[in-house]
C-alpha cells in the first residue's frame, strides 16, 4: 500500500474526482476524511470507503467559509492526531462569461470556492507540516489554469492564481520536506457543470471551438491516479509542477 496509515484529507469529495480520490486513497491505506458541503454525498463516499474496509469520516464544509476550513482541520487532528496529505479538490465553474459580463458576486464567489479556499486550507495545515518537517499538498487546478479558452474568465483566473499559488508554495518550503504539487484536467466526466446556471452564449460559443479537439473525455478515476502518485512517496522528486491529465487536449 502506498499510503499505508497517513492522514488525508480531501475537499469536494462527495463526487467526481474528489469521492474517485478519497475512495482510492483509502484502497491504499490512508484513512480519508471526506470534505464537502452535501454532507449527504460525504456520508455516501464514507460508506463505501468503508465497505472496501477502509476508514473514512465526513465532514460538512463550505469551503468559501473560513470557520470550516478551521474545523476541517482541527476536526482532523482530534480525530485522527495530525495531517500528512492535503488535496484542494473543492471547485465551480463559471458560465463562460467573458471579461465584459462578469459580475463582481460572481467573481468573487469563483475566487472563493477555486482560490482562496486553497490558500486558507493551506495556511492552516502548514504549521502541523512544519512541525513534523514533512506533508505533501496536492491541488486540483484545471487546462482553464494553463491555458486561456478552456472556461470563462472568472475561472480561468482563478485556476491560474492555484497555479501560481501551487509553485509558491512548493519553492518556499522546499527545504521543510514540504511538497505542493497540481494536477490540470482536461475534460471529466464530473457533476461540475451543475454549478453553471446561466451560460454565457458567446463565451461559449468562443469555448467550444477548442473542444472539437478534445481526443475525449477522462473519468474521474484516471484523475485520482495522477493524485495518488502526486501524495505518495513516488513522487518524492517532484514539487511545484503541474502535471496536465487530458488525453492530449493540450499537445494540439
Amino acid at each position: 500500500m502506498k499510503m499505508k496509515d497517513k492522514i488525508a484529507v480531501v475537499t469536494g469529495a462527495a463526487s467526481g474526482m474528489g469521492k474517485a480520490i478519497a475512495i482510492l486513497y483509502a484502497e491504499e491505506g490512508a484513512k480519508v476524511v471526506v470534505s464537502d458541503v452535501n454532507l449527504d454525498g460525504a456520508h455516501v463516499t464514507v460508506k463505501e470507503i468503508k465497505a472496501n474496509g477502509g476508514t473514512a469520516i465526513a465532514i460538512k464544509t463550505n469551503v468559501a467559509v473560513e470557520e470550516d476550513i478551521q474545523n476541517l482541520i482541527d476536526t482532523t487532528v482530534s480525530t485522527f492526531g495530525t495531517v500528512d496529505i492535503l488535496v484542494n479538490n473543492a471547485g465551480i465553474m463559471d458560465n463562460f462569461e467573458p471579461a465584459g459580463d462578469i459580475k463582481d458576486d460572481n467573481w468573487e464567489r469563483i475566487f472563493a470556492i477555486n482560490t482562496t479556499s486553497v490558500m486558507r486550507a493551506t495556511r492552516k495545515v502548514m504549521p502541523i507540516f512544519l512541525e513534523k518537517g514533512n506533508g505533501v499538498i496536492v491541488n486540483i487546478a484545471s487546462a482553464g489554469g494553463l491555458f486561456g479558452a478552456r472556461a470563462g474568465a472568472a475561472y480561468t483566473a482563478s485556476k491560474h492564481a492555484v497555479v501560481g499559488f501551487t509553485k509558491n508554495t512548493a519553492y518556499m518550503y522546499a527545504e521543510k520536506g514540504i511538497r505542493c504539487n497540481a494536477i490540470a484536467p482536461g475534460g471529466v466526466e464530473t457533476n461540475i457543470a451543475s454549478s453553471m446556471t446561466n451560460i454565457n452564449g458567446f463565451g461559449a460559443s468562443r469555448q467550444q471551438l477548442g473542444m472539437a479537439i478534445n481526443p475525449r473525455m477522462g473519468k474521474p478515476e484516471e484523475i485520482a491516479k495522477v493524485a495518488l502518485f502526486l501524495a505518495s512517496d513516488d513522487s518524492s522528486f517532484v514539487n511545484g509542477q503541474v502535471v496536465s491529465a487530458d488525453a492530449g487536449w493540450s499537445a494540439y
